[in-house]
């Protein structure tokens, strides 16, 4: 018996147990049908389900009675209750007790199966993504994974840098998650339960930055009709993580040293300065002495900010990281997409850990979730990887049967079809050769019913 397609039902109505376990059983689910709490509670302790369809309301005892017992359950069972139409406010009172979802009668039995459908696919996810975070093996510090020798000493300057109160610098390569380690040194600081505010240098019009960090009186300039705070007002006794620092214009440095300096700001078109307690944390992936020596970023500027820098390193310095980063990445994937792709083959994992990832984490976690898309068997292979990635020549085509001479050549490539369309035609052969039947072809493609619905849609 599969404990993630066992159901238990309790339903004191004789004719809608029947038929409700009629349904399910139709599904494909293994059913115990009980009459009573007492009964079902017998049920669950002796086979824990997957799933516990319950009745609010049942002789000696309601369903929620049923509820502390099924929360110490390992793993839990996933719980939902059926009422009757006026004891909604009971039903909501379950769902705060522990229950997933409810029901109300008459029961509309295409929506019954569907939520049904739904809770399994839920419990499984969360037991994928319980089952990779025991691969992982690692804690993650502030979100981010690392046990390389490299990520140790990161976690240790961040912890250091943390305690003190200045402004900080994170320099690193694109992709390599230095708003990650900004927002470690926010919450691993003293300012933690304070604001935390993070504004992208390289996205707002030069003619817009002093008022959006300063803020600014009413009628200062066209259109300001009141007063505003700006980001450092709003980030008052917290965090402000400047991203893309390297982007600011000089005369909009200047006005940002005196506030790193003495904490004073003055908004545009006010006479009056503010003070302010912020902590700046500033982050590029721009190299700031070329930058300092070309003239297009202070000097005293980068001084200030280099006393508290930090250097974020590159993934192929920490190649030791990659298998971990990428079940980590898999498993999210499968948790948001209802997919149940279960690891990597040994040769996929030598070449992620053998490339180079010019983009750092960014790109191998965009890698993953292309891997994962179009995997279609239980274990990402090297086909799945892009193309970049491979060490050797473009694969031969799966089928054996299809020769050098059936390859399409150079002049006829623009008359390939997009991969969407190739998907959807792959996807309606497995429906014909299943004759219809949505949950084997669901199965053979690896996906959850769920999934399927959304693609054909």
């Amino acid at each position: 018996m599969n404990d993630r397609e066992h159901i238990v039902l309790i339903e004191d109505d004789r004719g809608l147990r029947e038929l409700l376990q009629e349904e399910l059983e139709g599904e494909g689910y293994s059913v115990t049908a009980c009459a009573d709490a007492e009964s079902g509670l017998l049920a669950i302790r002796e086979h824990v389900p997957a799933l516990v369809v319950s009745d609010l309301r049942l002789p000696g005892a309601d369903g929620l009675s049923l509820l502390p017992a099924i929360a110490k359950c390992s793993p839990r069972p996933s719980v939902l209750i059926i009422t009757a139409f006026g004891s909604v406010q009971q039903a909501v009172e379950s769902l705060k007790a522990g229950a997933d979802d409810f029901l109300t009668k008459p029961l509309e039995m295409d929506h019954f199966l569907l939520t049904v459908s739904r809770l399994l696919d839920n419990r499984r996810l969360r037991s994928e993504v319980q089952r990779y975070r025991s691969i992982l093996g690692v804690e993650q510090f502030h979100g981010i994974i690392g046990q390389s020798p490299a990520m140790q000493q990161l976690f240790h300057q961040i912890r250091q840098i943390a305690g003190s109160d200045g402004p900080v610098l994170v320099q690193g390569e694109s992709g390599t998650g230095k708003e990650l380690v900004a927002r470690a040194v926010h919450e691993q600081s003293s300012r933690k339960d304070k604001p935390y505010l993070v504004v992208n240098c390289g996205g707002i019009p030069g003619e817009l930055m002093e008022s959006e960090f300063f803020g600014h009186s009413a009628g200062a300039f066209t259109g300001a009709k009141n007063q505003r705070a700006g980001l450092f007002q709003q980030a008052d006794g917290g965090t402000l993580m400047l991203d893309e620092l390297g982007e600011m214009p000089l005369a909009l440095q200047a006005k940002l040293l005196r506030a790193l300096q003495d904490g004073r700001i003055r908004p545009v078109g006010s006479d009056h300065e503010i003070q302010v307690d912020v902590r700046v944390i500033a982050a590029t992936n721009r190299n700031l002495t070329e930058a300092v020596a070309d003239g297009t970023f202070r000097e005293d500027l980068y001084y200030r900010l280099e006393t508290f820098g930090i250097q974020v390193p590159p993934l192929r310095s920490r190649r030791e990281d990659v298998p971990q980063l990428a079940a980590f990445f898999l498993a999210r994937f499968n948790a948001r997409q209802g997919r149940s792709v279960k690891g990597f083959s040994d040769e996929t994992l030598a070449l992620l850990a053998g490339y180079g990832f010019p983009g750092n984490v960014r790109e191998l976690q965009n890698a993953v979730e292309r891997a994962a898309t179009f995997c279609d068997t239980a274990l990402i292979e090297p086909r799945h990887l892009p193309e970049r990635m491979l060490d050797t020549p473009a694969a031969e085509p799966a089928s054996a049967d299809v020769s050098h001479e059936d390859a399409p050549s150079q002049g006829d490539a623009q008359n390939l079809p997009d991969l969407e369309t190739v998907q959807r035609k792959h996807i309606h052969r497995v429906l014909a050769a299943t004759q219809g039947n949505k949950r084997r072809a669901a199965d053979i493609l690896g996906i959850t019913r769920r999934t399927l619905y959304r693609w054909l849609e």
